[in-house]
């Protein structure tokens, strides 16, 4: 690079999908920080103004037109800097092309250039993915331009998330054309080991266009989508000179051409997960005006994991722990539930359902006699619904948000009761494998001064506890097993033949792979739950309910 001085800055805010305004206000906020500190050009996230992904609102004209006004709007205060910001720029309607021709796309998903008080350039995306959550090929067409513009004497070339997560152009044209710096503002959500791999990617970027890079990304939670923050600064080498912080707002200033900047230290990949799932629920919680959560508290660890992140999310205050014992509940689950709730700091309800139950087995008197009356899977599926009845009970009544507990491999095979255990507002573990579960809890509690987790919840063999002497193993391998046949089955997309190939029981594989297939239609109707890994139920993973094509 010539001897030229850029003083950077990647704001890396939180916006709210459609706070159109409010998000507006983010990034006044962020130019008028910028200018406190002498930076040059500052540059947010993909398509902070509307927030990401707005799905279907990138639909609608109105909203379209209400986030570029803002942009406009915001054009007035960048006197004396450059800014870069994310927004769904409107293109020009056209007339209807007729039933057998594709309608164009209203969008695109596009970079403005703010300087001297007005909109001096956009550039356009031009790599639009379309695999795993993202959509962007609905709603947005491609730019085919690439754009460099000249901010303190430096040539800087312009691109937006995909555009560079594979070799080319538009990042290796803008190289060509003299940029000395490339930025790339993003809208990347987390997955389990992707920072590493992110800055990895980008660094070989830079090594092949011989230029320096900058990512600023967005940060927090949007439904099921988590942001995890993590911009930073490279050199032409791919050597990092700046990273912020994870999971958290943050303003990081670099200076190319001193090289000098902060790097946060990148979170363990334990603490990395946890963080996820505490930002997923604290921005699910408050972005759609809930301000308490309640969890049905059985003693074990799924629970137990719920209640833990939800404490260190929303505060212990903002927490009700509901305990409700059945014949079938032993007296220590019972009180480990208790002091898992006293251990948070959090509210206590205690609801027998007992008596329930003899209302629910006098109510169908008579009409079970040829299925047995109420026993079996009938009687146990009735406990869980009667506990999900009495905690959306306490949702109406209170505006609490009801947490389900059921986790990855629970949801993966259908053990889990629909209207029951299932019935709720949000998922917080919904994309998280069992055995993972156990992981987190354990360090959760090692980060703590004393176990807020009793060591007999992680000890204790895993059972719903829904007949007597109930174990999961009596309907379900265990789960180190079960998770290593999900993940290949599931992330990875392997076949059944595959699968075997690996040495595990092709009795067993044909039976997980039928659990799988089968329970669709539950996961259907699950709420709405974290995404951390590469391939999460709802989004990811789009399969239809009636379907024999099996493994």
């Amino acid at each position: 690079m010539p001897d030229k001085r850029l003083k950077l800055a990647l704001a890396q805010i939180n916006p709210t999908v459609g706070a159109v305004e409010a998000n507006a206000d983010l990034v006044r906020a962020g130019i008028a920080k910028a200018k406190a500190e002498g930076v040059d050009l500052v540059v947010f996230g993909e398509l902070c103004i509307s927030g990401y992904p707005a799905e279907d609102l990138y639909l609608k004209r109105h909203f379209l037109a209400r986030c570029e006004a803002e942009v406009s709007r915001l054009a007035a205060d960048a006197e004396g800097i450059a800014v870069l910001v994310g927004f769904p720029e409107p293109r020009p309607a056209t007339e209807d092309p007729g039933a057998d021709a594709p309608r164009p796309r209203r969008a695109h998903n596009a970079l403005a250039l703010l300087r001297n008080g007005a909109v001096e350039a956009v550039y356009r995306k031009q790599r639009l993915p379309n695999y795993a959550v993202f959509d962007e090929r609905r709603y947005f067409e491609p730019g085919t331009e690439p754009v460099v513009v000249e901010v303190a004497g430096m040539s800087v070339g312009l691109t937006i998330c995909e555009d560079v997560w594979e070799p080319g152009p538009p990042a290796s044209a803008e190289a060509e054309m003299g940029a000395e710096l490339i930025v790339n503002a993003s809208g990347s959500p987390y997955l389990r080991g992707k920072r590493g791999a992110r800055e990895e990617m980008f660094a070989r970027r830079a090594r092949e266009c011989g230029t320096p890079f900058a990512f600023v990304n967005l940060v927090g939670g949007q439904d099921e989508l988590v942001f995890d923050g993590s911009s930073f600064a490279l050199d032409a080498d791919g050597e990092v000179l700046g990273r912020a912080r994870q999971f958290d707002e943050d303003f990081l200033v670099v200076e190319y051409g001193s090289g000098a900047s902060r790097v946060e230290e990148p979170l363990s990949d334990l603490d990395e997960v946890y963080a996820a799932l505490v930002t997923g629920l604290r921005d699910y919680v408050f972005k759609n005006g809930f301000r308490h959560v309640v969890v049905g508290m059985s003693g074990g660890i799924d629970s137990a994991l719920v209640a833990l992140v939800a404490a260190d999310a929303l505060g212990a205050e903002r927490l009700t722990g509901v305990v409700m014992p059945s014949p079938h509940s032993s007296s220590e689950t019972q009180g480990d539930a208790r002091a898992i709730v006293s251990n948070l700091g959090a509210e206590l309800i205690e609801i027998p359902i007992e008596g329930a139950m003899d209302v629910y087995a006098a109510a169908l008197e008579g009409s079970l006699d040829g299925a047995g009356g109420v026993d079996g899977i009938t009687a146990e599926n009735l406990q869980a619904r009667i506990r999900g009845n009495l905690l959306m009970a306490l949702s109406n009544a209170n505006g609490w948000l009801v947490l389900t507990t059921g986790n990855k491999s629970e949801m993966s095979v259908g053990y889990a009761t629909l209207y029951g255990d299932m019935a709720g507002g949000f998922a917080v573990i919904k994309d998280v494998p069992k055995t993972l579960v156990y992981d987190l809890v354990r360090h959760r509690n090692a980060r703590s001064e004393a176990p807020l987790i009793p060591p007999a919840v992680i000890e204790r063999p895993p059972s719903a506890e829904l007949r007597p002497d109930q174990r999961d193993q009596d309907s379900l391998p265990p789960y180190e097993v079960l998770d290593r046949i999900l993940d290949a089955y599931i992330v990875e997309d392997r076949s059944r033949d595959e699968i075997v190939s690996n040495g595990d029981d092709p009795a067993l594989v044909d039976e997980v792979i039928r659990m799988v297939d089968r329970a669709e239609y539950k996961r259907r109707q699950a709420p709405p739950g974290i995404r951390i890994t590469a391939k999460a139920f709802g989004r990811d993973r789009r399969l239809p309910i009636t379907n024999r094509f099996g493994g």
